[in-house]
């Protein structure tokens, strides 16, 4: 199959390159500027359609994302131009293929995978949140993944995939991990919060399972959730990256009104994978491990 992964210099692109390769034609595009051979500014509607008429794909997965949740509440417009209006000229230029733009009689258009959030929902629900239960988001960040959502659900009812996912991680670009771990060695002391639960989920985790949904359930569209199992707060996780890479610090938890960051986020927001359930990925802290492997930073030996 040919797919177009675009957001490729992103850090689940950077594994979707790698996992589906073996065995799919793939080719990568980002923003102008990245190391990824194709460029595209998908806030551009002629440019999204000018690559995607190019390239011919059978499946595009879009990873691109404007992701820094407090960034989204001052810089809004940017915020939709990257996540609503740009996920959505990607799903509208997929759905303008047809026969005459790939040169082929009976060719399909290209379907489409679109990776979401779990900031979708508001985390009052207690437990955790299905593929059907109903949105509603707090903040800039989640309110434009939505309206990416719409946007892409609307022009390819019959050929999209929406895969929400949570606080991703991986050896490839900037996250959380990387962050606490450049903090540790930096202070004695840091206070994270511990009333926020959620599924960290690693790239490479979700690569895979992505790569199963195209290859067992291409024809089966709609919204999917896919994290890493198990469920801990951001105290918990950062926690977990210390002792692992062996970083000595004063670890304090703190509440969410405590910390004070300027977006809302969700209390609770574990996401249940019900659509596609033989899709089992490993729990966080096999992910954990993987990455600080993967980073050269793992020094406990019984983990």
């Amino acid at each position: 199959m040919r797919i177009l992964v675009i957001g490729a210099a992103g850090q689940l692109g950077h594994d979707l390159l790698k996992t589906l390769s073996p065995d799919h034609e793939v080719i990568g595009a980002d923003m102008p500027g990245t190391d990824v051979g194709g460029a595209i500014d998908i806030t551009d509607p002629a440019a999204v359609n000018s690559l995607i008429v190019d390239v011919k794909p059978e499946l595009v997965i879009n990873s691109a994302a404007f992701t820094n949740v407090d960034g989204c509440e001052t810089n809004k417009d940017a915020a939709y131009a990257v996540n609503a209006t740009g996920a959505g000229n990607i799903a509208r230029a997929c759905a303008g293929l047809d026969a005459e733009d790939y040169g082929l009689l009976g060719k399909a258009p290209a379907s489409m995978i679109h990776i979401s959030t779990d900031y979708v929902f508001d985390g009052t629900k207690g437990e955790a949140y299905t593929e059907k239960d109903p949105v509603a988001p707090l903040g800039e960040y989640g309110r434009s993944k939505l309206a990416g959502e719409e946007q892409v659900l609307m022009a390819l009812p019959d050929r999209c995939m929406i895969v929400r996912t949570a606080w991703l991680f991986g050896d490839h670009g900037a996250n959380f991990v990387k962050t606490m771990l450049k903090l540790g060695r930096e202070r004695d002391q840091l206070k994270v919060v511990n009333d926020q639960y959620g599924s960290p989920t690693y790239a490479g985790h979700l690569a895979i399972a992505i790569r199963q949904l195209v290859e067992t359930r291409l024809d089966q569209p709609g919204i999917y959730h896919m994290t890493n199992s198990g469920q801990c707060t951001w105290y918990d996780f950062a926690a977990e990256i210390f002792r692992l890479a062996g970083v000595d610090i004063d670890l304090q938890p703190t509440t969410t009104a405590e910390f004070g960051a300027p977006a809302p986020r969700p209390a609770f927001s574990v996401l249940a994978n019900t659509r596609a359930p033989e899709i089992i990925m490993p729990d966080w802290h096999d992910g954990l491990v993987e990455c600080l492997t993967a980073l050269g930073e793992l020094k406990d030996d019984d983990n």
